[in-house]
């Protein structure tokens, strides 16, 4: 029974070993930082060494070198976890000159079915593009204030997610900037501040983020699928960095949000 297990344990060492000797090669030089750079966010980083240290300056970047006190590097291997995917690494000892960005590429990964997670932010980003680029063909809702006109162009669904595109025209010579875009769900007619029950929206994604226009801007805001009572309204609110700042409000019906089309493929 003995040498049983001891067989059975060398098996184990052996695929481990087999195993590490699959995974992509990555040299890691001495009193040098190198960087993953992962194409959708980083949600998790397992390394299985402390003779490294490692940090997320960036929310798709990991930054890695090796401790100052480690004397000799045996090697290592990192794993590295994304929102739709998994990748594997063995560290070696380096030398100078060798890669120091490392871009983890779909040859490295290996696909995660995590059920619930829906869209990635990559997957986001390519459908709003999609959006951002076709011509204004609707314009549901409008507003203008301050020389600054606003409008809901269309909005559009996908399984659980609701895709808002939304532009400004600033009709005056005087640039805008952008302190914060919010949303708010607001009663339709408010006659007394203490009465208003104000629930803000925090979007799932944002295709843009400029710190300000001059004449144009547009932008496709992405929510989880919402719902709210027919004398409450969406509210987008656009304010400036100013103290006398412009604030432009849009209000979106719930009806809009119904009548949401198919995002075309």
């Amino acid at each position: 029974m003995k040498k049983i297990l001891l067989f059975i344990a060398w098996l184990l060492i052996a695929h481990s070993l087999y195993a590490q000797d699959q995974l992509p090669v990555i040299y890691l030089p001495e009193n040098l930082t190198i960087h993953f750079i992962s194409p959708e966010p980083i949600r998790y980083v397992d390394i299985s060494t402390k003779d490294l240290i490692g940090d997320l300056p960036l929310k798709n970047v990991l930054r890695l070198k090796l401790r100052d006190s480690v004397k000799f590097f045996a090697g290592s291997v990192i794993t590295i976890a994304g929102e739709k995917f998994i990748a594997q690494y063995r560290l070696l000892p380096g030398y100078p000159g060798v890669p120091t960005e490392i871009e983890i590429t779909p040859a490295a990964m290996r696909p995660l079915d995590i059920s619930g997670i829906g869209l990635s932010q990559n997957q986001l980003r390519s459908l709003a593009l999609k959006l951002v680029i076709k011509s204004l063909d609707k314009r549901i809702e409008k507003v203008e204030a301050f020389g600054i006109q606003g409008q809901l162009n269309h909005v559009y669904t996908l399984d659980d997610y609701i895709f808002l595109d939304i532009s400004y025209c600033n009709k005056t010579n005087l640039k805008y900037d952008i302190d914060d875009f919010r949303f708010k769900v607001d009663d339709k007619k408010v006659t007394k501040a203490a009465n208003n029950q104000s629930v803000e929206i925090k979007p799932e994604f944002v295709l843009f983020s400029p710190p300000a226009f001059s004449r144009n801007y547009r932008n496709v805001f992405v929510f989880k699928k919402m719902s709210f009572p027919g004398n409450k309204v969406l509210r987008a609110e656009l304010s400036e960095k100013q103290l006398s700042g412009r604030i432009v409000t849009l209000s979106i019906s719930y009806q809009d949000i119904l009548d949401a089309d198919t995002l075309p493929n």
